[in-house]
C-alpha cells in the first residue's frame, strides 16, 4: 500500500503562540482518516500547512514521498474543500463555472467537468446559479470542483456544518463512494464522532498536540479513550468561552 501523506513532528507557531506541537501521523492510499478535536485545536492550520499555504513550521511534511519544502508539485494532487461559507443568493456564477475553476493545473476540460458533476449528482443543475442551490448541493459543487483535477488526496474541513441530517447522510455516502470506488484517500475533519466512526478506518485526535493516532475501531471501541477525548474537548470549549 502506497503512503500518501506523512507528518513528522510538525510544530507551528503563529507569532509567539504555539498552535500545533509535534504532530505526527500518516495516511496510505485508500485510507479515510478522521481528524477530530475541539474548535481552536489547530485542524484548519494543519490543513493549511499540508496545502503549502503556511510556511515557517518545524518538522517535515511528505506528500507522495516528496517533502513539500523541496517539491511542491505534489500539492497538485490534492483536492480541498474548506469549511462551508454561505454563498450569496445573487452570486452570478453558474454551477458549471464554479466547477471549472477547479481546473487549476490543466486546461479546462469540458468532459472532466461533466464527469465531476455526474459523480456528485448535479449534472442537471449545471446551468443554475450557485446561490440557487441548497447548502448540501453547494457542498457537492465544491467536491466536484475539487474532483476536476482528479486528486489522489481529498481534504475536507468540517464540510457538513449547518447542513441538515438527511443532507449530511447523502454527503457522507458520496464520500464513502469516492473512497471505496475511486480509491481516493480522504482526510476529514469533523465534530461528528458518529460519522467519523462509520466512515473512517483511521482516527487522529488533535488539540494542539496529538493524543491518539491509529485504527478507528481501537479508538471507538475504547471507553477510556472516548472519555478522555470528551473531557479534553469540554475543557477546551470552556477555556475558549472564558476568553470571550
Amino acid at each position: 500500500m502506497h503512503e500518501v501523506i506523512k507528518l513528522d513532528n510538525v510544530t507551528y507557531r503563529y507569532n509567539s503562540d504555539l498552535v500545533l506541537e509535534n504532530i505526527s501521523f500518516k495516511a496510505d492510499q485508500g485510507d479515510l482518516l478522521g481528524i477530530i478535536g475541539p474548535n481552536g485545536a489547530g485542524k484548519t492550520t494543519l490543513f493549511c500547512l499540508i496545502l503549502g499555504l503556511l510556511e515557517g513550521y518545524q518538522g517535515k511534511i511528505t506528500l507522495f514521498n516528496e517533502d513539500i519544502r523541496n517539491n511542491r508539485t505534489a500539492l497538485k494532487r490534492i483536492g480541498y474543500i474548506p469549511q462551508k461559507k454561505n454563498i450569496h443568493q445573487g452570486f452570478p456564477a453558474t454551477v458549471e463555472e464554479i466547477v471549472s475553476l477547479g481546473a487549476l493545473y490543466r486546461k479546462t476540460n469540458k468532459d472532466a467537468i461533466i464527469f465531476a458533476l455526474k459523480t456528485v449528482g448535479l449534472l442537471e443543475q449545471k446551468d443554475k446559479r450557485i446561490g440557487e442551490l441548497s447548502g448540501g448541493q453547494q457542498q457537492r459543487v465544491l467536491i466536484a470542483k475539487a474532483l476536476v483535477n482528479e486528486p489522489d488526496l481529498l481534504i475536507l474541513d468540517e464540510p457538513t456544518t449547518s447542513i441538515d441530517l438527511e443532507t449530511q447522510n447523502r454527503f457522507y455516502a458520496l464520500l464513502r463512494k469516492l473512497n471505496s470506488e475511486r480509491n481516493i484517500t480522504i482526510i476529514l475533519a469533523s465534530h461528528d464522532l458518529d460519522a467519523v466512526n462509520k466512515l473512517a478506518n483511521k482516527v487522529a485526535c488533535i488539540n494542539r498536540k496529538m493524543s491518539f493516532h491509529g485504527d478507528a475501531r481501537e479508538f471507538f471501541g475504547n471507553e477510556q479513550l472516548l472519555k478522555s477525548y470528551s473531557e479534553s474537548s469540554m475543557q477546551a470549549h470552556m477555556h475558549s468561552h472564558n476568553y470571550k
